[in-house]
């Protein structure tokens, strides 16, 4: 065919592939972040990359340390001074050549913030959309969407403002009032303190005869002094004898100066003086006397005029259909996202279309049974996870890196399926998605593998396999060898030699559930996520140590508090017996072998290195040329046990310092017992000295593990024991769970994972679904029994784990 000007037409050549269609690696050279050895790797983009290897072995260091804090980096450092001023500062990862990144989005396993006013709804969009919905339909108009948020206080004030006009000084009236959704009793936190003043004082008794009970209120001390010479009442007199004006003195006065014993000093009620040197302090850093104090004289108690739903009584009086915000609020997810699904209102419906795709993605992701009121710090790990992921699922960005932090932590296997389909449909909208992971379910839906070792801490930082599924089932690595490991159900299971009854829990979604927990054995309670398992567990055995007579050791999913002065050696109070010794051998002060007291070098204050802050750069850390990095001062270094200096000790891997604490010169039984449970959960490749700031999820757990240990108690209450654990950890940790039970213990196990059950001597099976579909117990017996039964869905999923 010819063109109207008579060229003849030819069909275009193919042209050569684009240069910008070449970058389809993310190229890492010489990795040394942590443990990395100086790895060299190639991930192909817009694909889904899984990296495994046993935990500690350098995964979280090469994803998170070096390619998406690297990623993260470059991005800040397009955004002007000023706003990088207000940023977190990010130092360059140790690595020669990063190339091919692109925008790294982070979806990791840190809880969301412990603030009670943070919820489900505030951490997401979904709050958000709710609150313009009602302020747009809600009968009767109540105000702004700001007047349906508790975190909003109501506010009014007029005065008058002086503004120039046409060259003259005009004085005029202004008043201004916002309408908030706050509840002015609580405060927006949906619960109220209060003191139980015979925590504080015993009212038969006088002052003078030591009425106070308060930690650091001892008679005689200036802290007593204030109130029995103070003048306002008689201190020879029954507190219960005051008058109403002498009583509001005691408890109540507002802040007066006056003289005691001719001292200048401040008289303030006794319940304000508790609330601002107690109260207001975090009770983690308390001491452990005045934390127990606080636990009995403070009570929390449901806000009276809200009924805990933080709202004010206008918030809650507008409705839509005879549905308030905090009905709303509320509401399962999953009934949530029906109720809005029948709104049909066109003024609204971008809104409405825009809600209900979030709620569906809760549901979708397996976290419909949440409510969008329930406060953020209560999520566990997986769920905090899963609800960040929320806002990335209808994301329209594309050629970006999504980077997870074993997005199957705390998932049922039945749920684990959909969560691999959300990862493989973000990955086929064009996105390149790492995942770090242990469980072989979502290993196998990998394009491309990136195993790390072959062991933990130094004897890790290398890459053993890259390449495919396939190809890491016969690649000899540890992974690989126990890729298809599956745990046998026992033969026999031992008998219990006693039970902890449970009687008519209601915890949450808890429907009245009676249940016989047996002791001396191993102990699994399963479920699907939300089910009600840590409800029935922590709810109803953690909250009563000496219940039934047995003492309850729980070791929840909680962070580990550590700066980088800490480490294994202050955390499991290793340090104190060590300290001894050594000062015992040399005929010194023990504060002298501590980095953080009288030994501490006095350039660096014993943190080993001199760190100089450059504002909105990075800040730089150098080693301290004093001490080398060793953190003490050189006369310290003099003294020694057993031919080694105390850094050099601190030094050493756990496996190492047994045997030095052990018979010889340096025997310290008091340390040699900490480091044998160090060892025993399989931390003896950690040194004594590493910052906790450097040490895995899976570690951190361990670590809190063995600590936990050493504590006296019958019961032990484990939350998820296997959550960071590589697959060859796991038998390493059912093996530890049968010398616990087989020393006389009893150990109950919240856990998912299939090994575990099939190890365990009885299952307790909650379900069937979960939220206001849970909270029942559809299983009690042996795992043989349940495979055999296959009525729930963990017994279909466990007899398809051990081939039943």
């Amino acid at each position: 065919m010819n063109t109207s000007s008579g060229t003849p037409r030819t069909e275009p050549r193919p042209a050569a592939p684009h240069v910008a269609d070449s970058h389809d690696l993310i190229r890492v050279h010489g990795a040394r972040e942590n443990n990395l050895k100086d790895v060299h790797i190639e991930i192909p983009k817009r694909r889904l990359t899984v990296f495994t290897g046993v935990s500690g072995s350098g995964k979280s260091s090469l994803v998170f340390g070096t390619i998406a804090a690297e990623s993260q980096r470059l991005i800040n450092e397009t955004y002007s001074a000023f706003v990088q001023g207000f940023m977190p500062t990010l130092a360059r990862p140790e690595v020669d050549v990063l190339d091919g990144l692109t925008t790294a989005i982070i979806v990791d396993q840190q809880r969301m913030g412990t603030d009670p006013r943070s919820t489900v709804g505030t951490a997401t969009d979904a709050g958000v959309m709710l609150r313009i919905l009602f302020s747009r339909l809600g009968q009767p108009h109540f105000g702004s969407p700001q007047a349906f948020s508790f975190n909003v206080a109501s506010i009014s004030g007029a005065g008058a403002v002086t503004v120039e006009r046409a060259g003259q000084t005009v004085k005029e009236r202004r008043s201004f009032s916002v309408t908030g959704g706050m509840c002015p009793r609580c405060e927006g936190r949906g619960a109220v303190s209060d003191v139980d003043l015979t925590e504080l004082y015993d009212d038969s008794k006088s002052l003078a005869e030591g009425a106070l009970t308060i930690p650091g209120y001892k008679a005689g001390g200036w802290n007593y002094r204030l109130y029995s010479e103070s003048g306002f009442f008689d201190p020879e007199k029954p507190i219960r004898k005051y008058t109403k004006k002498e009583l509001g003195d005691f408890l109540h006065r507002a802040p007066t100066r006056m003289k005691i014993a001719g001292i200048n000093m401040t008289y303030e009620g006794l319940i304000p003086r508790i609330q601002k040197s107690m109260l207001a302090k975090d009770k983690e850093a308390m001491q452990p006397h005045i934390r127990a104090f606080v636990d009995r004289a403070v009570t929390f108690t449901r806000c009276p005029e809200c009924d805990g739903t933080r709202l004010s009584e206008g918030a809650r009086s507008s409705k839509i259909g005879g549905i308030s915000i905090a009905d709303a609020c509320a509401m399962q997810i999953s009934d949530l996202a029906g109720w809005v699904r029948g709104l049909d209102e066109p003024s609204v419906a971008p809104l409405v279309a825009s809600l209900r795709g979030t709620l569906d993605s809760f549901v979708e992701i397996g976290l419909g049974y949440l409510s969008l009121e329930r406060p953020s710090g209560t999520l566990s790990g997986g769920e905090a996870q899963r609800v960040k992921m929320i806002r990335h699922l209808g994301s329209s960005l594309t050629d970006t890196t999504y980077v997870f932090d074993e997005p199957t932590t705390g998932l049922h296997p039945h749920d684990i399926s959909r969560m691999n389909d959300l990862l493989l449909r973000l990955r086929d909208k064009g996105n390149t998605v790492l995942v770090v992971e242990h469980k072989p379910e979502t290993i196998a839906i990998a394009d491309h593998v990136v195993d790390l070792g072959p062991g933990a801490g130094t004897a890790g930082g290398t890459v053993c396999f890259e390449g495919t599924v396939e190809g890491l089932r016969t690649g000899g690595t540890v992974t690989g060898r126990h890729f298809d490991d599956r745990a046998a159900l026992k033969k026999s299971v031992r008998e219990p030699t006693g039970t902890l009854e449970i009687r008519g829990a209601t915890a949450n979604n808890l429907r009245d559930v009676d249940v016989d927990i047996p002791l001396g054995v191993l102990v699994v309670v399963t479920g699907v996520a939300g089910s009600g398992k840590s409800s029935l567990v922590h709810g109803s055995l953690g909250r009563r140590p000496g219940a039934d007579g047995v003492d309850v050791v729980s070791i929840g999913q909680g962070a580990i508090r550590g700066s980088r002065r800490s480490n294994p050696a202050t955390y499991t109070g290793l340090l104190d017996p060590v300290r001894k010794a050594f000062a015992k051998a040399n005929d010194v002060k023990p504060a002298l072998f501590s980095a953080n007291s009288e030994g501490a070098c006095p350039t660096c204050n014993g943190a080993g290195v001199v760190y100089t802050d450059l504002a909105m750069m990075a800040g730089v850390a150098v080693t301290c040329e004093e001490c080398e990095g060793k953190r003490f001062h050189a006369s310290v270094l003099d003294h020694h046990l057993g031919g080694r200096d105390i850094s050099e000790v601190l030094a050493m891997p756990v496996t190492e310092a047994q045997e030095f604490f052990g018979p010889g010169e340096a025997h310290t039984p008091a340390a040699r017992r900490i480091l044998d449970r160090l060892a025993d959960v399989g931390l003896g490749y950690l040194s004594l000295g590493q910052p906790l700031t450097t040490l895995s999820g899976g570690e951190r757990q361990r670590l809190k593990l063995a600590t936990h240990l050493g504590e006296k108690g019958g019961v032990y209450v484990l939350d998820e024991p296997t959550a960071g654990l590589h697959l060859a950890d796991v038998e390493q940790l059912l093996g530890l769970l049968d010398r616990i039970v087989d020393a006389g213990k009893s150990v109950i196990v919240v856990e998912h994972h299939q090994a575990v059950m099939a190890h365990a001597d009885w299952i307790i099976d909650l379900g069937p679904g979960a939220g206001h579909d849970g909270g029942t117990v559809v299983f009690e017996g042996t795992p043989a029994d349940l495979v055999a039964a296959r009525s729930t869905l963990t017994g279909e999923h466990l007899a398809a784990y051990v081939g039943g």
